[in-house]
């Protein structure tokens, strides 16, 4: 077991953003590649009875590998240090992770409380999926005294978007935390549109879980799938019952302080087989070394073209944190080092709109290179309650932008023919 990639280096944490995304994760030494190897393997061997049966009992090597695998292991790490953890698990998707984070705190009969601005995914989760597993979940409005308001003795967790998708919302972390330890909660951010640690590391204030997809920002370039789950050292567990019942034989007596992380492997990888294939860490370990330099230039382009569509005599309502006159305006001021690469704006005619576009694509995805483009209201958030996808910001004129690296000037270009009353070819 000696090839086992390490854990997230604690002198990793004393490195820049951009020199952590290249350099952690990777071993040192002679014969040592400089990038991450692709392990192509579906299990790995043993010398004695003794070290399979230590490795069965702890995860903590390498077994089999729906649980663990040395370049998911390596993303893993890297991940970890990047968003301030103490301990990573990648999963296949964004969606295999939102449910990893909420099963690893509750169980039939347990409660979430959530901002209602969400990814469209993560309503119906809340909304559809959850229930069948006899988990109720309130769904209000992303300030403080409603996520109060909200909490019941049994709520065992609190979800929020870092930076919410389309509309913008910015997660008070601070403040939510706060309001679920009192109830004994934990606090959950999905950082998505946050890039990994890039933009607000939520562990740093607070929060106890981050969960993320990695398809996005950290991809980068819409080539592969995947999600992650990284959890903090402060979280308190002790008024959980999934960790406290059964005493001397808890899950919690012993695990210690590694309960939740081990919780969430055991159950998304182990249990669920929810597993990210090792091609796809390695894809995702390489988009995350160029992460600093494009979601960079995006946010500077996005909070240009925000500005500029604001002006705009044939677009109404613009969304976009980086806006003085946005509600979260002050709060992204508070915990972000930029606004992100994703706003939102109301148009007359979205299908004419979009069927003029020449530079902008039309696709289902964010943090790609290219510049793309949604109507959210008959696709991502399609299948949601009116109300709900008017909860999230999301109204029939309303289009949804991922920021690429383009030219400013060529989108601004595309988006004016689109906006024009010129016949579509």
């Amino acid at each position: 077991m000696s090839d086992l990639p390490p854990a997230a280096d604690p002198h990793d944490a004393e490195w820049s953003y951009e020199t952590a995304a290249v350099q952690s994760g990777i071993p040192r030494g002679l014969g040592q590649t400089i990038g991450f190897p692709i392990h192509a393997a579906a299990a790995f061997q043993f010398d004695t009875l003794e070290q399979a049966q230590t490795e069965f009992q702890t995860n903590a090597g390498l077994s089999y590998a729906r649980i663990q695998n040395p370049t998911v292991r390596a993303l893993e790490s890297r991940i970890t240090t990047l968003e301030g953890g103490e301990s990573t698990v990648a999963l296949a998707s964004g969606q295999a992770a939102t449910l990893t984070a909420i099963l690893s705190v509750c169980r039939a009969g347990d409660h979430v409380v959530s901002a209602s601005s969400l990814f469209g995914g993560t309503t119906g989760m809340l909304s559809n999926i959850l229930p069948l597993m006899g988990i109720s979940a309130t769904l209000v409005d992303n300030t403080p005294g409603a996520i109060r308001a909200a909490m019941q003795e049994n709520t065992r967790l609190v979800w929020a978007e870092m930076i919410s998708n389309p509309a913008g919302d910015v997660a008070d972390i601070t403040a939510f935390a706060d309001i679920a330890h009192q109830g004994g909660a934990l606090l959950a951010i999905d950082n998505t549109c946050g890039g990994v640690g890039y933009l607000c590391r939520p562990l740093d204030h607070g929060a106890d879980i981050v969960a993320q997809s990695l398809t996005k920002w950290a991809g980068g370039h819409g080539s592969v799938m995947g999600g992650s789950v990284t959890v903090g050292t402060r979280h308190d567990l002790t008024r959980n019952p999934i960790y406290t019942e059964g005493g001397e034989n808890s899950v919690l007596t012993v695990r210690g302080d590694g309960a939740l992380a081990w919780r969430q492997r055991w159950f998304g990888a182990s249990q669920l087989g929810m597993t990210l294939a090792p091609h796809s860490a390695f894809l995702i370990a390489q988009g995350l070394e160029t992460l600093a330099l494009r979601m960079s230039r995006e946010c500077e382009t996005a909070l240009a073209l925000a500005q500029w569509l604001q002006a705009h005599p044939s677009v109404g309502q613009v969304s976009y944190p980086g806006l003085e006159d946005h509600p979260f305006h002050t709060q992204a001021q508070k915990y972000l080092s930029g606004f992100g690469a994703v706003l939102s704006f109301e148009v007359p005619d979205p299908a004419a709109f979009l069927s003029r576009l020449r530079v902008l694509r039309v696709a289902p995805n964010l943090g790609d290179v290219r510049t793309l483009v949604v109507h959210p209201w008959t696709t991502t958030h399609g299948r949601v309650p009116e109300a709900a996808r008017r909860a999230a910001g999301v109204t029939p004129q309303t289009i949804r932008m991922s920021v690429g690296v383009e030219a400013l000037v060529d989108l601004q270009a595309d988006i004016a023919v689109g906006l024009s009353n010129r016949p579509t070819v």
